[in-house]
């Protein structure tokens, strides 16, 4: 049996590996003198022949390209050992690489120069650039999570200072639906979007009326030398709807068109697919003709405020910002704006016939009414009343306009600041109001096309401060040409005649009697209801107008038709609808 010698093995009691050759009097050959155990570089196998306390699990090198890599090799390999406490490895771990990116302009003055002991090693090279694009990438990360942050704590504060929101969802329909009345079709606002109509240019069958001058001066209000808003209790205003209008009355009996309405129920129709809130639009069948009427008290009396904001109003009543609140607000500023901006000197613009809704001696607002006809189509005439505000004689020439207001009242809720972004940023103001009151700016604007106005002026009217709602400060006023405004926000003339054929052909095939379209509260559509002749009477009455809004003298036609018996009774309306049509 061969013999096996085990050569002397010393033993070292202050830790692993062989003892210091000098202090245990030992001589290990071929070992140069004075050189530590601990490697210079990672990448050479000194110190160690073999660790098999490493984890061997891993069968390839992460990173490693090339194949054939044994996990038994991995007991051999330190050049990844980060358990080495050398200066060389503390010395690696502080290792950054320069940025030179010409967008880095942000130097650490306290990193250290370079040192010639660190080699340059093609795998450091490979594993750092990586590592510093993931650096970049979580910078960019952290930056983005503090702005977002940032923003966050700005809306929260923002909001905590707002009263409580409510959901669109609780929209309520602008008319009670009675159990008996049935509901005939429902039409949804997608259908309304690809229609097109092209209607010639309307003819003036009669101007009603007088209108005072525009006082230009106003074109020159900037925040800073603002003007109170002014109030004109003495002068009346007429919400008359379609068939209590004496001079309709006189045009259907004369045969004169088939269809017959107002700018202010035309432009809700043709805005349609912009609305939010419930409207209503009452439609009479009378014989070969259509009327299209509103109630007394409607919504359309009234201007909305933020309907196609995000943010919804708070839900109280009795809030001075809730939306019936504004709404009648809006309405009183627009009333008291256009007469403020008039030169009220007596000198007045008459037309063929006076103010036909107006009692002997009584002040009115100045206003025309233009009573306008266009050819739908070869037997179809659709005859409306339209309103001017004003007029302005510029170059020797005479202009119509109309006047409106948009109110400011509160800048937490559009989150722009008229006072200071009026005469800065005026189009940001105008594209923040156009985002919030974007179907009430297209009615202005279609109402403004319909009554064939030169100028539409628009009124930037804020609140003194925004928990006063009955003063108010005029901030600026800018005109706009009507054609060139609808191009602006994307109003299209020929959809919204469609929109206005669409439903004039439709309610032309009911039979005779009274409808009600009414737009859903809380979805893009509208129905159609069949509803009882002596609907919309009294007790349907929500919120009645104040009495000084009321007045309807019993003014006689030219056919002797008293102008306060509308077209309601099915008897009557009738016997005028054959009258009408012998004639």
């Amino acid at each position: 049996m061969v013999g096996f010698e085990i050569g002397a093995v010393p033993f070292n009691p202050d830790g692993w590996g062989p003892p210091d050759s000098a202090a245990a009097g030992l001589s290990v050959p071929n070992h140069p003198s004075n050189v530590p155990f601990a490697p210079f570089s990672r990448s050479e196998k000194l110190g160690r022949i073999a660790d098999w306390t490493r984890n061997m699990n891993n069968s390839g090198r992460p990173g490693s390209k090339q194949g054939g890599y044994h996990a038994a090799d991995s007991a051999f390999d330190f050049s990844g050992d980060d358990s080495f406490a050398t200066l060389a490895a503390d010395e690696d771990s502080s290792f950054r690489l320069v940025d030179t990116s010409a967008k880095s302009h942000h130097h650490n003055p306290n990193r250290p120069k370079f040192n010639p002991r660190w080699r340059f090693n093609p795998h450091h090279a490979r594993s750092q650039l990586p590592q510093r694009r993931d650096e970049e990438q979580e910078a960019k990360k952290r930056e983005a999570e503090k702005e977002r942050a940032r923003r966050d704590r700005l809306y929260n504060a923002n909001r905590s200072q707002m009263p409580q929101r409510r959901e669109s969802s609780v929209f309520k329909s602008s008319v009670d639906i009675q159990p008996e009345w049935n509901m005939l079709d429902q039409i949804p606002f997608s259908t309304f979007s690809k229609l097109s109509y092209s209607v010639p240019e309307p003819e003036d069958l009669l101007i009603c009326g007088g209108l005072e001058f525009y006082d230009r001066s106003y074109d020159r209000i900037t925040p800073k030398n603002c003007r109170p808003l002014e109030r004109f209790k003495s002068r009346n205003f007429f919400k008359v709807t379609t068939t209590d209008d004496p001079v309709i009355r006189r045009l259907a009996n004369e045969d004169k068109a088939t269809v017959f309405a107002t700018d202010s129920i035309l432009s809700t129709l043709m805005c349609a697919p912009r609305s939010v809130y419930s409207w209503d639009i009452v439609v009479q069948r009378v014989g070969n003709k259509l009327f299209l009427d509103k109630r007394d008290g409607s919504q359309l009396d009234l201007l909305a405020v933020h309907e196609t904001s995000q943010e919804p109003l708070p839900d109280l009543k009795d809030d001075i910002n809730s939306m019936h609140s504004l709404s009648v607000e809006a309405a009183y500023i627009n009333q008291n704006f256009s007469q403020q901006v008039l030169i009220r000197d007596g000198n007045k613009v008459a037309f063929e016939e006076p103010n036909p809704f107006a009692n002997e001696g009584e002040e009115v607002a100045p206003v025309a009414y233009r009573y306008r006809r266009w050819k739908m189509d070869d037997e179809m005439y659709l005859v409306s009343r339209c309103e001017v505000q004003s007029v302005v004689d510029i170059n020797n020439q005479r202009s119509f306009l109309t006047l409106n207001a948009l109110n400011e009242f509160d800048p937490k809720y559009s989150g722009v600041d008229w006072r200071q972004k009026l005469e800065t940023q005026r189009g940001a103001v105008l594209a923040t109001e156009l985002k919030n009151n974007a179907n009430k700016l297209a009615k202005w604007t279609t109402q403004a096309l319909l009554a064939g106005a030169d100028m539409m002026k628009l009124g930037y009217v804020s609140r003194v401060h925004p928990r006063d709602h009955f003063n108010h400060v005029i901030l600026a006023v800018v005109g706009y040409k009507p054609r060139d405004f609808a191009t602006q926000i994307n109003l299209n003339t020929s959809n919204m005649w469609g929109i206005v054929k669409s439903i004039v052909d439709l309610c032309m095939k009911l039979k005779e009697g009274k409808y009600v379209l009414v737009k859903d509260p809380s979805k893009p559509q509208v129905r159609i209801y069949d509803v009882p002749q002596d609907a919309f009477d009294n007790d349907y009455v929500e919120e009645p107008l104040p009495e000084d809004e009321q007045v309807q003298p019993p003014v006689e036609d030219a056919d002797g038709v008293d102008a306060n018996a509308t077209i309601d009774g099915a008897a009557e309306d009738k016997e005028v609808s054959k009258d009408a049509a012998a004639a």
